[in-house]
């Protein structure tokens, strides 16, 4: 039987392996998953809620195991895995778990003295989720939280860069869910067709706008819905008017948090012509002063990124641009001396349009840095991209952010140091970067159907 095999991107060693799933066990597992699923379903939501507490608990206790093996699978610094563990992915859990009825309980729509009208949200079926790698844990909550609150089953694929993380996860769901209900496939590559194909009632996915646009085509030939949320080249635009200094640790962090490998990054950094120079200058500072280093050491910033293959994927797209004329701030360069996996974080100016590190999404610590003249250009600049997710706009004239945020073509703005990353508000963005919506209320009436009752007083 063949295997998955995961390396420690600090140094190229074998961390551990797992069997592949075959295509006669996910025939199984899609068989027990929906008997799994009318079981689940049919039981009050009060109940499932308090499945899914017992589960919130049960991963609290085991958070280190998760976030020590995130770290050693995919080189995250370890307190920012435990960010992956707990801020992004076991305080969402919980919103979801306060908020379920608020978001699917029966909502009566219209009364009289002959009829109510009520409409109810009723679970989908069976759910094929497929995340990706760049936060292990936070991934699966997000595509299966509301999916389990919901009543619906689900069978997950988690990317093959993170298998034994995968794993773990999978082992703490199973331990406190009712048997079936959440089961995990192991496959790579053309494999994961073979899943999407079966009998499934949706697909929630997130990755690559190459693989959401692919698994949106099998969704239409199933007339299934689909959840996509996919890649994401966000603008930051820097007005003339910012407070560079109360805003600069934010423009650092929305580009290089998780070595830059995050969907809605702050990927395009544009600066009013005045100040280009003094923002580039306090960045350089700024980044030069962060620690490269061993993830499992405190206080490093940057670690590796998740393979030798993705650091020669950002190796590849800043040569071309330097090639083109981007100038080099500081980085630029792979760290070799360090492991296979690294790579300097990276600051460039000279951009231009035709350069890979404007028009394609850069998954690694780069930053291209543009000027512009004036609002006009700067949303142009900022919507010259295929994709929709997120943009970050820095004034302190609200008026203007104003008129910004409501000409960008984004599915989330922030202003300064506010993130709009909540478990209350819908993530999801425009254009190639997806469709439909994680999070909030909204997140909830994605996976499930809708129907409406009309009954007789």
């Amino acid at each position: 039987m063949s295997r998955i095999k995961s390396f420690n991107p600090v140094n190229g060693e074998l961390v551990g392996e797992v069997e592949t799933t075959t295509r006669s066990e996910i025939d199984a597992m899609m068989a027990a998953g929906h008997r799994a699923q009318k079981l689940w379903a049919a039981r009050p939501l009060k109940e499932r809620a308090a499945v899914m507490q017992k589960l919130a608990e049960h991963l609290k206790a085991h958070r280190s195991d998760i976030a020590e093996i995130v770290t050693k699978e995919i080189g995250m610094p370890i307190d920012q895995s435990y960010i992956d563990v707990d801020d992004t992915g076991l305080s969402f859990l919980q919103w979801y778990i306060d908020h379920a009825e608020e978001a699917i309980a029966p909502q009566v729509l219209h009364e009289d003295d002959d009829v109510i009208h009520t409409i109810y949200r009723e679970p989908r079926g069976l759910a094929c989720s497929i995340v990706p790698w760049n936060f292990p844990f936070s991934s699966v909550i997000w595509q299966c939280g509301q999916n389990l609150l919901s009543g619906n089953a689900v069978i997950l694929k988690h990317s093959s860069e993170c298998p034994l993380a995968s794993k773990v996860i999978a082992k703490l769901f199973q331990e406190i869910l009712p048997k079936d209900l959440y089961q995990v496939v192991f496959v790579k590559g053309a494999e994961g067709d073979y899943l999407t194909e079966q009998d499934i009632n949706i697909i929630c996915f997130t990755g690559s706008t190459k693989v959401g646009r692919h698994l949106y085509e099998v969704a239409a030939k199933k007339f299934i819905p689909v959840l996509l949320e996919m890649g994401g080249s966000a603008p930051g635009l820097v007005f003339a008017d910012a407070d560079i200094d109360a805003v600069l640790d934010s423009i650092y962090f929305n580009r290089f948090f998780n070595c830059g490998q995050v969907c809605d990054g702050q990927k395009r950094l544009l600066v009013e012509a005045p100040i280009f120079d003094e923002v580039v200058e306090k960045l350089k500072v700024l980044v030069e002063s962060k620690k490269v280093g061993d993830p499992f050491e405190e206080g490093t910033d940057f670690g590796p990124l998740s393979s030798s293959g993705q650091m020669k994927e950002v190796q590849g797209q800043v040569e071309a641009s330097v090639s083109c004329g981007a100038k080099v701030i500081c980085g630029g360069k792979a760290l070799t001396e360090l492991g296979p996996a690294y790579y300097a974080p990276t600051l460039l100016t000279n951009i231009k349009k035709e350069m890979r590190v404007w028009n394609e999404e850069v998954f690694g610590p780069v930053l291209p840095i543009m000027p512009f003249n004036g609002e006009e250009e700067a949303i142009e600049l900022a919507n010259d991209t295929i994709y929709g997710l997120g943009a970050y706009v820095y004034t302190t004239d609200h008026e203007r952010f104003k008129r910004v945020a409501s000409q960008l073509e984004s599915g989330m703005v922030g202003l300064n140091n506010q993130y709009y990353l909540k478990p209350w508000n819908p993530f999801g963005g425009y254009k190639l970067s997806g469709m439909a919506r994680h999070q909030g209320i909204f997140g909830f009436h994605d996976v499930t159907e809708l129907k409406i009752v009309a009954t007789e007083k």
